[in-house]
């Protein structure tokens, strides 16, 4: 084509655009004309959707000319503009044509977005909610109620970080400064200046800050989702054929008591989550404290990488029961990353994971109901920790726990002081708490003052009273809540405060009883009917896990968890299948002589969950077996 014939083509089309815009410019100047005519007042909030109108509309057009152009092929490119142009020009024209057919769209839509939600495993979803608003009173109404259930549990991401905690509390310079210095207690994924990259992608997870040395998540197992029941969604934990493997592997090392070989497993299989854990309980007795808190991170590094897409439990709508065998790891994990957040004074990020336990599990298995008193008070979360009491469901009112009947006098007393909190007049005060808890379990008070200790000579006053002299209620549920309630929150009774505050009212209490002394027998019988079994219902939960007091051993004493490694003949074949050590029945060792060993030895190592001693008859072939690390 010559260049004089393609400037006439060009020039023709652009003389044809010209006049095509003064056509609509006419025609569109006439339907102003006419609008204003017949609309003789116009909303000016009306544009907004009129806008979006338009847009809908403009993207019609084009789909059905863009349909028209790929239909016919032979029509030339000045045709194909002008149909374009056409279609812009008859917009406003077809506007109350396509309208209806546009809301019939629309319903069509709505009507597919709510079936879709229906399905969805979200609970919050906003389409869903207005519908539901609109279409069912009723399910409105249940979706509240779930709300109001849930959300006090709903954990916020952010105080999970502890480095975020640490700043708060430390300062940012603070916190720089010992990560310079102690480069591998910093416990951050970051990379250090100056430092190699990672040679693998470390993905980001909420509960732990994965470091750069972890391996890669090999994903060995995954969560399954079971069924939806009372508006909360159930999955457990489904191990793969190279976990199972791992395991079988970590069932040998633990019927011939190794620990060199359950050691050995994390070599090939590096999120065994048994393994990680019984490492993290052996660093711990070790003294390593840093190495246990990792162990037991990368533990929930993997646990957290396994989720559903649907596992949603920052949102305290799912549940893991602790029944099923593949989720014990993740409860047993999170209890000791709480108590590790708790020793760094992470008390914030401590309670979260404390409020994580108690949505996953609504039997609560590990106890975690009578510790989130003592986090939600050195996290001066004193607002929640009220709502939190009058919004969760259980059998009793919290307040008839001992933990929640002292704490909330507690939380009412900072509540007091804090001028800038508008507090409800119609709730008791701080004192009135404090005599109730008081009146109903006395006990605590004795055993407060061994501990605490408080040694001012009003307490030997006090505790020279009946009501106070015994630190027992014969009842084994209560006194084993109170042992725990002691272990754990005596630390807050060190606060002048809160001394002064049972101090007043201990006395208070003892002058009440002098003019009328029925009114303890009527607080007895209220702890005989709330904690009326004669069993300890709370046996499985160990005074021991709620202290802050960390067992350690002796390095030559630590030797002792070890086995001789003549005793491992068969060997823990980690690559075969066929695991079991134990063929013939050779290699079975026997029960653990205990006979002129240190007695804290053999107490903390009696709690490894494959100890055994046997019926107490020790042969002198057992001591043969003790390996070379034994002494006497």
């Amino acid at each position: 084509m010559s260049v004089r014939y393609l400037k006439k083509v060009l020039k023709e089309q652009e003389e044809q655009f010209q006049h095509s815009n003064e056509i609509d410019e006419e025609g569109e100047e006439d339907e102003e004309e006419a609008e204003q005519q017949s609309k003789p007042f116009v909303n000016p909030f009306d544009l907004l959707d009129d806008h979006q109108d338009d847009d809908e509309e403009s993207e019609i057009v084009d789909d059905t000319s863009k349909v028209s152009i790929e239909d016919d092929d032979r029509l030339p490119p000045l045709q194909s503009k002008s149909n374009n142009h056409k279609s812009k020009k008859n917009k406003k024209k077809k506007k109350n044509k396509d309208g209806s057919s546009l809301v019939a769209a629309d319903k069509a839509d709505k009507s597919f977005d709510l079936d879709f939600d229906s399905l969805s495993l979200e609970g919050n979803s906003s389409a869903g909610h207005s519908n539901e608003k609109t279409e069912n009173g009723k399910v409105e109404r249940r979706n509240d109620v779930k709300h109001d259930l849930t959300s006090v549990l709903q954990v916020d991401p952010k105080y999970l970080n502890v480095e975020n905690e640490l700043r708060r509390i430390f300062g940012s310079k603070v916190v720089k400064s010992f990560e310079k210095s102690n480069p591998s207690a910093a416990g951050t994924s970051r990379q250090v200046r100056g430092g190699s990259r990672a040679t693998h992608y470390i993905r980001k997870t909420n509960l732990v800050s994965p470091s750069e040395h972890w391996p890669r998540w090999d994903g060995s197992f995954s969560m399954e989702f079971m069924e939806t029941k009372n508006g909360r969604h159930y999955f457990r934990y489904v191990h793969s054929s190279s976990y199972g493997q791992g395991q079988r592997a970590f069932e040998a090392a633990k019927a011939i008591h190794d620990l060199n070989g359950i050691a050995s497993i994390l070599m090939y299989h590096h999120y065994h989550l048994d393994s990680l854990l019984t490492m993290a309980e052996y660093f711990k007795f070790a003294g390593e404290h840093q190495m246990a808190a990792d162990a037991v991170a990368k533990s929930l590094y993997a646990l957290e990488c396994a989720w559903h897409p649907m596992f949603t439990p920052f949102q305290a709508n799912c549940q893991l029961k602790f029944s099923e065998e593949t989720n014990k790891p993740l409860f047993t994990a999170l209890f000791a990353h709480m108590r590790n957040l708790d020793r760094r004074g992470c008390h914030r990020s401590a309670l979260e994971v404390c409020k994580l336990l108690l949505s996953l599990d609504s039997d609560d298995p590990m106890g975690a109901l009578f510790c989130v008193d003592y986090y939600a008070l050195r996290a001066e979360e004193y607002q929640w920790l009220e709502k939190f009491s009058e919004d969760y469901k259980t059998d009793n009112s919290l307040w008839l726990f001992p933990n929640f009947s002292y704490s909330l006098s507690i939380c009412r007393l900072y509540l007091e002081t804090d001028e800038s909190k508008n507090l409800d007049s119609t709730k008791s005060s701080s004192t009135d708490l404090m005599k109730q808890a008081l009146m109903l379990y006395p006990p605590v008070v004795k055993k407060l003052v061994a501990k605490v200790p408080l040694k001012d000579q009003v307490w030997t006053r006090i505790l020279q009273n009946s009501i106070f002299r015994s630190d027992q209620t014969k009842i084994p549920s209560l006194d084993h809540l109170i042992n725990i309630y002691v272990e754990r929150s005596y630390l807050i009774w060190r606060l002048p405060d809160v001394q002064k505050l049972l101090r007043d009212s201990a006395l208070a209490v003892i002058e009440a009883l002098e003019h009328c002394k029925d009114e303890a027998k009527d607080w007895a019988c209220v702890r005989k009917e709330t904690f009326s079994s004669e069993k300890n219902e709370y046996g499985h939960l160990s005074v021991q896990d709620f202290s802050d007091a960390v067992p350690t051993l002796p390095p030559d004493n630590l030797q002792e968890f070890m086995v001789n490694p003549r005793m491992r003949e068969g060997g823990v074949l980690i690559g075969d299948q066929n695991v079991n050590p134990l063929q013939g029945g050779g290699n079975i060792p026997a029960p653990r002589n205990v006979a002129n060993r240190n007695q804290l030895a053999v107490l903390l190592e009696s709690m490894l969950p494959w100890v055994h001693y046997g019926d107490g008859h020790v042969g002198e072939a057992d001591e043969d077996h003790n390996g070379p690390g034994h002494r006497e």
